[in-house]
């Protein structure tokens, strides 16, 4: 039931990025100014995290799950019955604070539910299961809109949201049997300094880095700018830009149990992994940028795999805060990590929104214009490598004093050799 909530809360959060074209023509403004609506969503859900850790911490997955689908049926009822574009703007701060608290609720069941060694293999699985959302976003809200219309659709959204915080009441529960809840004491001035603590730790913030790195481009891709780049920065049908949407979330669905399966067997190379991500990324999105003309259907598809790797490669940086805080220290844990890809995804979306809308002056985006947008992306991407490098050394110094030390690639090759 709480992947069921995940599900419809992905649906809830792509739903703009399917429907852009038609939300521009509902407000009567422009696919730029439709991205801020994005912006503020995705802004408020990364903003949420922590505070969402914490209640998690002290409340327990089924309560927020619940909480979190109620919000989110709100922020759809109200994007359904509006026409002005202030309480449209109000209505997705309410969604990405809804959808803030469902992903990290889910996270927080896995240890108390299952052996550690398969906790990462079934984080990957719920990214990746989530993302099916993605697709029904695709193939049920964007035909809605266009046969039902535009209140109808998102009236069926938050109907979904709110059956599903029902199942979650039923059906969700913290803990197995006879097992205690582990949560966050103290009152609640200390929370401060409890979230410090958590901050402070280089787990926690290698984990950040890691998805910010590994997430800001797919999610500025599915959330906002993928359908546009394709049909007008590559010339692509309407048909071709949502099966090469599509497939970020098919390809993830491969990648993912795979990323989670080497997570558990090599732990000390997690990052190097994450790395792997990243730098396929970075040289997808240049042979794309840098083709001549339209790129080809094949060199796109070849992005698509890299931008998808981007979702199970964010995994790895829950992996992180789950084998070195503390049980009740979790939900913050896991809500400053989940923070870093949707505040770059928050930035990047902005970014090439202002940039578009300024090289344009307003009027129609040319291909130059998006692929000028995208080339955005890189200044991040070194930014998060910078952040990277930095926490892992930090980490595995601290490592060392519990007398757990990463063995340098040499020492393996001696060691294999041997």
């Amino acid at each position: 039931m709480g992947m069921a909530a995940y599900i419809s809360a992905v649906m809830q959060r792509t739903s703009l990025g399917v429907v852009g074209t038609q939300a521009a023509e509902h407000f009567g403004t422009t696919v730029g100014i439709v991205s801020t609506f994005v912006v503020v969503q995705i802004a408020t859900y990364a903003l949420m995290q922590i505070p969402v850790g914490v209640l998690l911490d002290r409340f327990g997955s089924r309560a927020v799950l619940v909480a979190g689908s109620i919000v989110m049926t709100l922020g759809q009822t109200t994007m359904a019955l509006t026409d002005d574009l202030g309480v449209a703007i109000a209505a997705r701060i309410v969604l990405g604070a809804g959808d803030a608290c469902i992903f990290t609720g889910i996270l927080r069941l896995l240890p108390f539910w299952f052996r550690p060694q398969r906790v990462p293999i079934l984080s990957q699985l719920t990214g990746m299961l989530g993302q099916v959302g993605q697709v029904a976003a695709v193939g049920v809200l964007l035909p809605l809109v266009d046969v039902l219309g535009w209140r109808p659709t998102f009236l069926f959204s938050a109907s979904v949201c709110l059956v599903l915080a029902f199942c979650c009441l039923l059906a969700v529960r913290d803990v197995p049997d006879g097992v205690k809840r582990v949560v966050t004491g103290g009152s609640f001035v200390e929370i401060p300094r409890q979230v410090s603590q958590v901050l402070k730790h280089p787990a926690t913030q290698l984990g950040f880095w890691i998805h910010l790195t590994s997430g800001f481009s797919v999610n500025s891709f599915v959330l906002m700018w993928g359908i546009p780049y394709l049909t007008i920065g590559e010339g692509r049908t309407a048909a071709e830009a949502g099966i090469l949407f599509s497939l970020t979330a098919i390809f993830a669905a491969f990648i993912g149990p795979l990323m989670g399966w080497l997570t558990a067997r090599h732990p000390l190379r997690r990052s190097n992994m994450a790395l792997s991500v990243i730098f396929a990324n970075m040289i997808s999105w240049a042979a794309v940028l840098l083709w001549p003309g339209p790129a080809p259907l094949w060199l796109l598809v070849v992005l698509v795999v890299a931008i998808s790797a981007g979702g199970p490669g964010t995994g790895i940086g829950f992996d992180y805060a789950r084998t070195q805080l503390p049980a009740n220290r979790l939900g913050a844990g896991n809500g400053m990590v989940i923070s870093g890809s949707f505040a770059g995804g928050t930035f990047m979306i902005l970014a090439i929104g202002l940039f578009l809308d300024a090289v344009s002056n307003g009027g129609s985006y040319t291909p130059e214009h998006l692929g000028w947008a995208m080339a955005l992306q890189f200044p991040l991407f070194f930014v998060g490598l910078v952040g990277i490098f930095v926490s892992r050394r930090r980490l595995r110094l601290h490592m060392e004093t519990e007398g757990v030390v990463v063995p340098t690639w040499r020492e393996v090759v001696r060691r294999y050799r041997r």
